[in-house]
């Protein structure tokens, strides 16, 4: 059977993290900014490391898995 748990979690986590979508650490004006569309090479790795780390814990210290069918 397909474990479909980590894809779940990484497409969730992918779309949530986006930079500019919901929030942006750091923003172009202030610290956080919500939904300003927008984003900077700063707040794509600092949102790329918030990811890996939430992946890191859903996935392998937790261990979340969804089996379908």
């Amino acid at each position: 059977m397909a474990d479909w748990g980590p894809i779940f979690v990484s497409v969730v986590l992918f779309i949530l993290l986006t930079p500019g979508l919901l929030i942006q650490i750091p923003g172009r004006n202030k610290m956080v900014e919500f939904g300003s569309f927008q984003t900077s090479g700063a707040s794509i790795v600092v949102h790329s490391i918030i990811y890996f780390a939430l992946i890191c814990i859903f996935l392998l210290a937790i261990g979340i898995h969804m089996y379908l069918g």
